[in-house]
């Protein structure tokens, strides 16, 4: 069954192209510095937003109608996503997907049916990644929505619940490796509290690095060799999630001694959320040598929630792909946790949200390249920290100085001149000058 007769593959066409069903700036062929587009910019689907999400909020219905002609909640609607989400990814040139456990079959109330339906699904995923060379990002599995979990999973306060979530991760470790996936995304969405008056944090967080460690002895033991993932989230659904950002992961891994096996898959609409820009997360976990995953999407400043948002910020894309390429790229991919705006309701809709996507990554890497052959931001900035490659600040750099060495150097100076300027407006302007001249 096609669902899309009238849409062809969706192909370069430039910049001067008024097709809304076309690419404008992603060239998967291209070269950019030194390989293919596609090979910087490995993009996934989401199942869930995409094959699942309808478009209802807080306020209300869905708009959308993700039925594919069939009854919800059974498994011939689930194989008919299946069917829908290859034509998507094979007609868009995508060419890895994501997913939690339930949303590739309805969730029973008994764990071991569902099991028996994962099993079901993961056989004619297999079929359709097999006819079309299409894989498996990363998979994990939903320990938020059920309301089991409405103290978390590895924070819960339940043992009878802890034992729910290890069964989840343990079949949607099994899934992950039947597709062969590159990584394991843990997302604490409840990993959290609302209040400290009736809980315990050392405890709470004590149990997600055991639940972890376990994951990780299960995984290996089972043949998985990807990258497990953190992926940051300050609040929402939680008041307080411990998993508030990049550097709060990074201190969780390091502290529990899970660093070896777990790297980050940063969100930029989480980053937003932390009070942190999208680049800033990037960095911070390629300088602890963490960065693995991305989900591509954006949040709106004028809305205080996760909002999910195709991105379009072509500034963020390019300072996104500077991060990307100093870390010498990804483990993962760019996976587009991304959904249309509910009065997007069409299903071509979608078509167009995935490029707009695709094309705004694809400005950003080839803005990147043009910062990086120009050199004038990196010439700067090593420019800025000269003064310690010789005399006492090349003597701080190789640790051959005391404090009260320092101290006496201080001494003799008297007093500090200011340091150089930042001028922070004229790389601006030169990023300005980058991205828009011809």
């Amino acid at each position: 069954m096609e669902f899309f007769k009238e849409i062809d593959k969706i192909n370069y066409e430039g910049a001067k192209s008024k097709n809304p069903l076309a690419f404008k700036f992603y060239d998967p062929n291209r070269i950019v510095l030194g390989k293919p587009m596609k090979e910087h910019l490995p993009f996934a689907m989401s199942w869930w937003h995409t094959l699942c999400a309808n478009g209802v909020d807080m306020f209300g219905r869905g708009t959308s109608d993700k039925s594919f002609g069939l009854e919800l909640g059974t498994m011939e609607h689930a194989k008919r996503k299946v069917d829908f989400g290859f034509e998507f990814m094979k007609k868009l040139g995508i060419e890895y997907f994501c997913f939690h456990d339930v949303d590739l079959v309805p969730e029973d109330a008994d764990i071991n049916v569902t099991n028996k339906r994962l099993d079901e699904i993961s056989d004619y995923i297999l079929e359709k990644m097999h006819e079309t060379g299409i894989k498996c990002l990363w998979g994990t599995a939903n320990m938020f929505s059920n309301p089991r979990f409405m103290n978390g999973a590895g924070s819960t306060n339940s043992a009878d619940v802890y034992c729910f979530a290890a069964a989840q991760i343990k079949k949607a470790l099994d899934i992950t490796v039947k597709l062969g996936g590159k990584g394991y995304v843990f997302w604490g969405g409840r990993e959290g509290y609302e209040t400290l008056l009736n809980t315990d944090i050392k405890f709470e967080q004590d149990n997600i690095a055991r639940l972890m460690r376990l994951a990780v002895e299960y995984g290996r033991k089972i043949g998985f060799k990807g990258d497990f993932y953190i992926e940051p989230k300050p609040k929402e659904p939680m008041k307080h999630q411990y998993d508030y950002d990049a550097a709060t992961a990074i201190g969780f891994l390091n502290k529990y001694g899970l660093a070896k096996d777990f790297k980050l898959n940063i969100e930029a609409n989480h980053a937003t959320l932390a009070g942190h820009t999208f680049e800033h997360e990037l960095a911070i976990s390629r300088i602890n040598g963490m960065l693995g995953s991305i989900d591509a999407n954006q949040g709106d400043m004028l809305l205080g929630w996760d909002t999910d948002e195709f991105p379009f910020d072509v500034y963020s894309a390019t300072y996104c792909m500077l991060e990307v390429i100093k870390a010498g790229g990804l483990t993962g991919g760019f996976n587009f946790d991304a959904k249309n705006r509910r009065p997007s309701y069409e299903l071509k809709d979608l078509f167009i949200s995935y490029i707009l996507g695709m094309d705004t990554f694809a400005l950003g890497l080839l803005n990147a390249e043009k910062i990086i052959k120009d050199g004038r931001l990196e010439n700067f900035r090593k420019e800025r920290y000269k003064s310690f490659e010789t005399g006492i600040g090349k003597d701080i750099v190789n640790n051959k100085v005391s404090l009260e060495d320092l101290a006496l150097y201080a001494s003799k100076l008297k007093d500090a001149s200011l340091p150089s300027s930042g001028k922070q407006e004229m790389l601006e302007s030169i990023v300005n000058q980058i991205m828009f001249s011809e």
